[in-house]
């Protein structure tokens, strides 16, 4: 048996969807896109998003419509995939970091109230897995410091505070609370990179809570700015008789989001919520067969606690009472010996080389390296089979008794 970890679910309702669009003469940003917009819109409860072609470009987008960048600081969790953090350097902040909680992998709170100074502007809060940190605390420690905080725009002016944005590119679909992923923070960045729940192939999303029906067209026509080159007509408009006369307002960048994968992403969504009660179900099944063979040895990530209810995007797990090279060993047993690829969320940005190039020291994160030593992501996907379940956490079970 061979196991990989995160093939896409794809049917033939997203062929079609795609084959739609390359038949219609139109495959850049077009009303595929706008539609894909409107329903994430809709499933967010806000009343505007903006399509991208990643969650990085939504993340830093996010940060240039808030006028951050050098001389301010923004916190953000040293345990997640380096986008969460090379966007504030990318736009001239400094990257600050906040450990997560002692025995979790959400950013702690806490340690964000001890990282604010007079120069933080905005804070990026990493959902992990599907699910999510403790957002309601966050926005206390926040809303604690509101007298002290000051705007350097208008947007910053209408929040009044330091800005909460959400890297939910694990979590479309979740909620916390009742209240769906996208509607928790002020601004809310979404990934549907091939191995997310929500496949587009490449592509992201940013939505935010709702400033005011002016402020928030406002808002959507700054993003799309931003996404093309600063140019003020999408190849839409400019295709209309006589409407080829354009202005560029300022020097922007291109990252905006193609009909092609749009239509591939309204076609998932149609899919979406049996995708979820899918995953849910193995996740389920995951953890019946993991307690049972190997009880109290292994730790799991929880879907569904009294704060959130997540969509499953990985199926976290810590070996206890393991080092980082026994956690190695296992990973490449199961590899070789079982054809069973696993993987690690996440090595804590500090211990890369482009974050210890910039003065950060793992030690200084002693939290998130210790959830990192002993972490092992098993594979999950829709088309996961209960047998190979079954053989998957057989192969987990032999491979502790033989390295550990």
């Amino acid at each position: 048996m061979k196991i990989t970890f995160s093939p896409p679910d794809i049917s033939q309702e997203e062929i079609d969807s795609v084959v739609s669009v390359l038949k219609s003469g139109w495959l850049t940003t077009g009303p595929k896109t706008k539609e894909f917009e409107r329903e994430i819109t809709h499933r967010c409860q806000n009343s505007k998003a903006v399509c991208l072609n990643s969650a990085t470009a939504a993340l830093e987008l996010t940060l240039r419509l808030l006028g951050i960048g050098e001389g301010d600081e923004v916190i953000t969790t040293p345990y997640t995939y380096s986008a969460s953090a090379s966007v504030i350097d990318h736009v001239g902040a400094k990257i600050v970091f906040a450990d997560v909680k002692k025995g979790g992998l959400y950013i702690d709170p806490q340690a964000i109230e001890e990282k604010i100074t007079q120069k933080t502007k905005a804070v990026i809060a990493v959902d992990v897995a599907g699910g999510c940190p403790d957002y309601n605390n966050i926005k206390k420690v926040l809303e604690e410091k509101r007298a002290e905080f000051e705007p350097k725009n208008e947007l910053q002016k209408r929040i009044g505070r330091i800005a909460l944005i959400a890297d939910a590119a694990h979590s479309f679909g979740s909620n916390s609370n009742g209240v769906p992923v996208g509607h928790l923070a002020d601004f809310s960045c979404f990934s549907f990179h091939a191995v997310k729940n929500l496949v587009c192939g490449e592509g992201g999303a940013v939505t935010w809570c709702d400033f005011g029906e002016g402020l928030d067209e406002e808002i959507y026509n700054e993003f799309m700015l931003w996404a093309l080159h600063g140019q003020n007509k999408d190849a839409l408009a400019k295709s209309q008789i006589g409407g080829w006369r354009y202005d560029i307002r300022f020097l922007g960048y291109k990252c905006n989001m193609p009909d092609i994968l749009a239509a591939l992403g309204l076609a998932q969504l149609k899919r979406y919520n049996n995708i979820i009660e899918k995953r849910k179900h193995l996740i389920e099944n995951y953890e019946k067969k993991i307690y049972s063979l190997l009880g109290e040895k292994v730790k799991i990530l929880p879907h569904k606690t009294k704060d959130y209810d997540s969509v499953g995007h990985l199926m976290i797990t810590n070996i206890q009472g393991i080092t980082d090279k026994t956690r190695d060993a296992i990973i490449d047993y199961m590899a070789t010996q079982k054809n069973v690829a696993t993987n690690v969320h996440y090595v804590p940005l500090p211990m890369h080389t482009a974050y210890k190039n910039l003065g950060f020291k793992a030690s200084s994160y002693p939290n998130s390296v210790k959830a990192y030593e002993n972490e092992i992501s098993l594979p999950l996907f829709n088309k996961l089979t209960e047998l190979e379940q079954d053989y998957i956490v057989n192969s987990l079970k032999e491979a502790i008794e033989k390295c550990g």
